[in-house]
């Protein structure tokens, strides 16, 4: 029997825009939405008989659709950005900055949450039946461009009403969906916030070999043909554990977990929880779209004010990297500026420390609010 596809076991709910009831500033009662478009093509050409995007809403439309705010997640992580689907539910990753009253203030905006196409979490995926063949798409899923991703959220926005965006914002993979959004869509939003990111991939088709060679020391790799081979968790759990220690979780758990032997069994806990949800064939369509990525060749299209945010301690995209893409910005006439996280949590920085860059992303909110 094949692997149920991850999207036949989300809990949808029927409406279109999530009720978020408000307590003690929280949003809770979080909902996820499905939405599908129908033959969607892709910039290969090649088009897909049809997709479903997965998404959750915080807050109310306004009636002409233009306050909204599309928020856009990392690599491998979830839609899941703000409140809680339930009262003890895990909060949304960007809960510290995205609630009534918070920097992305849901008593005033329309936030919407997208699952990228080919990711894990419900959007169509390599896990999902390809209408071909009446089987799962495994590798044979074709490969999308950080543009087909974009275009795919657009036409969610499109589908759910929303005319014009206030602003899109995300950290690292999200950030990397933020500029394309400001090159693809020029005139759709006021603002934008790429965070703990960059404007351009980079590692090359290098990155991508040497991501599907470690996948395939996995017993039951087949090529990338594991769902009915007793799938990769193995492995996908030790390249979990090494990316979390890159984000810095050692000194994230530190306090909680000052014994080495109680950390370690809590990373492990962690990676093989996620190693359990996340497809190996997601991470290498989601790891060529990002090599391919270019938004930096496009920066003359953006009309949108631009907020850059890096992490001070961040050894993916370190601070390093402000320099030369704040000169490229604005030598193209961008308006932009720039904000360092004094954060210890690296990678992480823009969750843990939402605290120390809440006011600077508020600030950049409301000046956007005056433009509008």
């Amino acid at each position: 029997m094949r692997r149920r596809p991850l999207l036949a076991a989300l809990p949808f709910a029927p409406a279109l825009f999530a009720g978020s009831a408000r307590a003690e500033g929280e949003l809770v009662d979080v909902q996820r939405h499905a939405f599908t478009a129908k033959r969607f093509r892709l910039e290969s050409g090649v088009v897909m008989p049809e997709i479903t995007i997965v998404y959750e809403t915080y807050g109310t439309l306004a009636p002409d659709g233009r306050n909204a705010v599309l928020l856009t997640h990392g690599f491998t992580s979830s839609q899941h950005m703000a409140g809680r689907y339930s009262e003890n539910g895990t909060e949304g990753s960007w809960n510290g900055l995205v609630g009534p009253g918070k920097a992305i203030d849901t008593d005033k905006l329309f936030v919407v949450a997208s699952n990228m196409l080919g990711s894990s979490y419900g959007s169509t995926s390599p896990a999902h039946l390809n209408a071909f063949t009446g089987h799962q798409w495994g590798p044979d899923f074709p490969d999308i461009t950080l543009a087909d991703i974009v275009n795919a959220q657009k036409a969610l926005l499109d589908g759910i009403g929303v005319k014009h965006l206030v602003a899109v914002a995300g950290p690292s993979y999200g950030g990397y969906q933020t500029f394309q959004w400001a090159v693809s869509y020029p005139e759709f939003m006021d603002g934008l916030v790429p965070v703990v990111s960059a404007p351009k991939g980079s590692g090359g088709e290098a990155a991508v070999k040497s991501l599907v060679d470690t996948l395939a020391k996995d017993p039951h790799w087949n090529d990338g043909w594991y769902y009915d081979n007793g799938g990769i968790t193995g492995t996908l759990t030790e390249m979990r554990m090494a990316t979390l220690r890159r984000y810095g979780i050692d000194e994230q758990l530190a306090a909680k977990f000052p014994d080495k032997a109680a950390r370690e069994t809590e990373i492990v806990r962690r990676a093989l929880a996620w190693a359990k949800a996340f497809d190996g064939n997601s991470l290498v369509v989601l790891r060529k779209a990002s090599v391919r990525f270019d938004a930096e060749k496009d920066f003359a299209k953006i009309k949108a004010k631009l907020l850059y945010v890096l992490s001070r301690t961040d050894k993916v995209f370190p601070p390093t990297l402000a320099p030369d893409v704040m000169a490229k910005l604005k030598a193209s006439g961008v308006t932009a500026d720039y904000f360092e996280l004094d954060s210890d949590y690296g990678h992480s920085a823009s969750r843990l420390d939402a605290a120390k860059w809440a006011p600077r992303l508020k600030a950049f909110m409301a000046d956007l609010a005056k433009r509008s």
